[in-house]
């Protein structure tokens, strides 16, 4: 029996500013009660807005025999429920981030049961009986108030609705945190800086970063332009940007008053061949268009090594607009995430059709594959247009790059990769994750990776948050808020916000493991060859697509012996299944079907399949919370445990052979080396024993590492036609519906 904490217990416990409370459970085995201590923590600038005692949080939609009840909390930060007389292993805190909420619905007991929307700064003129909350991670969280006060039900909605959407940016949590962590950690500062860590992601917001960029990529005819420092000719665009070497200041400053938002043309990325991948906005004055298009072309053309031609792409006429982007997204939730399984499910195939995301997502492959056919097959460099220039151009340029660029599939390529092409070149990220509900239609989401799929889910999870709609604003609004908080003239630069790439204050050590590929090739990659171990380097030649990669027994992704398998690329309309030239074939077909032919080379060119079949839906992201489409020890995470154990092993095994052989050939050799410490250990899942089960853990799910439980998507699919199947119904499937993937 566990003896009532008391206050000064806590601090044996590590827990600093905590909020907590006490449970009675009744042990099974006797008539015994336990206090069990919830430990709620709060983070510096934190505070507890309102609460709710005896609110139900609903598991089931169809029956409450597994809800539970606790306390529902908001502060200015989150949301929690902290639940009581819960069994002792379930014992959790469900937490949603308060600017992760898209809207939320109450319900008032009444004969017509409707669910009425509160938004911000509205009045509730009813006591409501049920909250449910739409999250932006796709999450639907549903509470009841049965026993709860129907005061304190009413005031913790109202704080919930105004926190979630504040009327001021400076109301977001991000600011009052900044500014508590200022006055708290003054005194730890070193002359009149703060530390900020050995964070390897470059952030692009000085000149030093795109120096090393120009150099990295080769871009030996660019330089780094300081104009539009302190903002002075664009608000949009970072205070460093890249621009052809023979164009002057001077001139760049009289170009931007004919460019949207004054946004000159920023370079993003060289090719070995010296073609480059530039990007701008629309000239606003016809009249001066060509004129002044002509003199960027030649300023561009210019930096070419051999004086290439320039393409320019106009994606506003190619590619859907971001308004058609969001309608999609909003049909494909709706498919996934809220439509009952006895209404989507015959119909699943073609909702998702009609719903033309799938069609969108290919849309922009193909034509971001035209791009780097343009950059790598004809050495001409591109331009990317945009009307304004951040939001299309963001997406095409990242995707061309991924393909041709091997340093940007590693996570910390990846991260500059997001960080240089969306946060500095002003993706008005405020705007689109619509975080001051300022307009409803505006939200908007989205072997070879370094990174697994865990971490390609928490980059958009991530970027919910950032709340800025580009550096300039950051910079502007930091400086007002710094005035508010009595931060002298000065040190307004210790309110620097932390960049979304410092996982560690999101992660513990040991989660950060899960975005590790265990399958990842890439640059000091270790790989064993006639039985030493021995790192992989990339060399300059395997980089372009004209090269042959480094094995031989692969062909387009294919093993030897299976060529008779048609294999199609991206651009392709007709490829015969031994690659073989095909009638009044065009130059582009010919750069794709060449490539396919080619043995595969992990740290060259990398061009999609696009062919209707090869784009399939993002399970893991969009049924991740649905409870229906979670497979217990199923899905890929299976796959990925049993990998990242053998990779764990090997590693432990070149560590101990490492400590054995010793540092050098003089020393003297462990006679019982061990590997690396275990928060050392690169891989989540660690190597098993002899001891250990063969069967995956438990907890491992198709939707691993998220859990859908309490998540209330849909009903059940008790009486619908895959139940039905499942029972012996005889119900015909087509095979063409059933891959791999799905199984």
């Amino acid at each position: 029996i566990v003896p009532k904490l008391e206050q000064k217990s806590l601090c044996l416990l590590g827990l600093s500013n905590p909020y907590f409370q006490y449970s009675s459970l009744k042990c099974c085995s006797c008539r015994f009660y336990m206090h069990i201590f919830f430990s709620f923590c709060l983070s510096p600038g934190e505070i507890v807005v309102n609460e709710a005692n005896f609110v139900r949080k609903c598991i089931s939609a169809e029956n409450s025999q597994d809800d539970l009840w606790g306390k529902l909390i908001c502060t200015n930060f989150k949301v929690s429920f902290i639940p009581q007389d819960a069994p002792p292993k379930q014992v959790n805190v469900w937490t949603v981030l308060l600017n992760h909420i898209l809207c939320m619905f109450l319900s008032v007991n009444d004969t017509k049961g409707k669910k009425k929307v509160l938004g911000s700064n509205q009045k509730l003129k009813f006591n409501p009986t049920e909250l449910i909350l739409y999250c932006k991670d796709l999450r639907i969280i549903r509470f009841c108030f049965d026993e709860a006060g129907p005061e304190s039900a009413k005031k913790v909605c109202l704080a919930i609705a105004h926190y979630s959407h504040p009327a001021d940016l400076q109301l977001l949590f991000g600011f009052e945190y900044q500014g508590r962590r200022y006055h708290d950690y003054k005194e730890k500062r070193v002359n009149g800086s703060t530390p900020r860590g050995g964070l390897q992601t470059p952030v692009f917001n000085c000149s030093s970063d795109w120096d090393r960029e120009i150099k990295r990529t080769g871009a030996s005819g660019w330089r780094v332009c300081s104009i539009n420092e302190n903002y002075d000719i664009s608000p949009s665009l970072p205070e460093y940007i890249v621009v052809p070497g023979s164009l002057a200041d001077q001139d760049l400053k009289h170009y931007s008053l004919f460019f949207a938002d004054k946004r000159v043309p920023l370079w993003c990325w060289n090719h070995p061949n010296g073609s480059a991948l530039v990007r701008m906005a629309s000239i606003i004055d016809p009249l001066q268009q060509k004129k002044y298009e002509q003199r960027i072309f030649t300023a561009i053309t210019k930096s070419h090594p051999q004086r290439s031609d320039v393409v320019r792409s106009d994606l506003d006429k190619y590619l859907p607009n971001i308004q058609d982007i969001q309608n999609a997204f909003v049909k494909i939730r709706q498919i996934c995430v809220i439509d009952p399984f006895e209404e989507s499910e015959e119909r699943w195939l073609s909702s998702i059709e009609n719903s033309r995301w799938l069609e969108y997502v290919r849309a922009f492959l193909k034509h971001s594959s035209e791009i780097v056919y343009q950059l790598d097959g004809k050495n001409a460099s591109v331009i990317l247009q945009e009307e304004e220039d951040r939001d299309l151009n963001c997406i095409v340029s990242s995707l061309v790059q991924l393909m041709l660029d091997p340093h940007y599939r590693s996570l910390v390529g990846f991260q500059s990769l997001v960080q240089k092409e969306w946060v500095m070149a002003g993706h008005p990220f405020l705007d689109r994750c619509n975080h001051l509900k300022r307009n409803d239609k505006e939200e908007v989401h989205l072997n070879v990776f370094d990174h697994n799929r865990v971490d390609l889910i928490d980059f958009p999870d991530t970027l919910i948050t950032l709340s800025f709609v580009s550096p300039c604003s950051l910079v502007q609004v930091s400086t007002d808020f710094a005035k508010n908080k009595a931060i002298p003239q000065g040190e307004d630069q210790v309110m620097y916000f932390p960049p979304v790439w410092d996982w560690s204050q999101q992660f513990s050590t040991k989660d950060l493991t899960l975005f590790n590929n265990p399958m990842y090739v890439g640059k000091g990659a270790a790989c064993v060859q006639n039985g030493e171990v021995k790192t992989f380097r990339r060399t300059k030649k395997t980089y372009s697509s004209t090269l042959r990669g480094p094995s031989g027994s692969l062909r387009n992704g294919l093993k030897g012996g299976e060529d008779t398998l048609t294999r199609r690329g991206s651009l392709v309309s007709e490829l015969k299944p031994d690659f073989s030239p095909v009638k009044d074939e065009s130059p582009s077909e010919r750069f794709f079907r060449d490539w396919f032919a080619r043995p595969l080379d992990q740290q060259g060119l990398l061009i999609p399949l696009l062919i209707p079949s090869h784009v399939a839906l993002w399970k893991l992201f969009f049924l991740r919370w649905v409870p229906e489409a979670c497979i217990p020890k199923g899905g890929p995470i299976t796959a990925y445990h049993k990998l990242s154990q053998l990779v764990d092993e090997i590693e432990t095994l070149q560590s101990q052979i490492r400590q054995y052989k010793g540092s050098s050939s003089g020393s003297t050799p462990l006679t019982s080396p061990s590997g690396p410490p275990s928060n050392q250990r690169r891989m989540y899942f660690k190597s098993s024993s002899p001891h250990d089960p063969p069967t995956p853990p438990d907890f491992l799910t198709s939707s691993f590492p998220f859990t859908p439980m309490g998540n209330l998507c849909r009903r059940s699919i008790h009486g619908t036609p895959i139940s039905k199947f499942l029972n012996g119904a005889r119900i015909w499937l087509s095979t063409e519906n059933l891959t791999n993937d799905t199984v």
